[in-house]
């Protein structure tokens, strides 16, 4: 793998580190970084379909009239820049999430994929 491989382990269930989770996959990609956004427990909601279970989901509208990418187009984004998605397969159990919901192109695996995936590449955690 690349060293310059950027992995973002989501954590988090809120609007605010998903969209910048999110923000961080897309920018990176679109500078041509390899990446890879590992989503666990509350996290794996910003990797659903439909992303409204998000803590304070409604935040998004207020981003959007800010002029800022909303979750939505930052989701579409990552999805064209080839942003590699992954769902913890004990965090969606955890989060009581069926991988049937989750957005097209999400993979379910577990850290050892991620971590693999990442290599020496840099990690952030949101």
């Amino acid at each position: 793998m690349p060293s310059d491989r950027l992995g973002i382990l989501l954590i988090s269930g809120t609007h605010e580190r998903a969209h910048y989770a999110f923000v961080l996959a897309a920018g990176a990609a679109a500078l041509g970084r390899g990446v890879v956004l590992f989503a666990t427990n509350h996290g794996c909601a910003a990797l659903r379909a439909d992303w409204s279970a998000l803590a304070d989901a409604g935040r998004d509208e207020a981003v959007r009239a800010a002029g800022v990418a909303g979750l939505a187009e930052l989701r579409e984004a990552c999805g064209e820049l080839g942003v590699r998605m992954i769902a913890c397969e004990a965090g969606l159990r955890m989060a009581g999430i069926s991988p049937a919901g989750l957005l097209a192109g999400v993979e379910v695996a577990g850290v050892a994929t991620f971590l693999e995936a990442v290599g020496t590449g840099q990690m952030v955690s949101l």
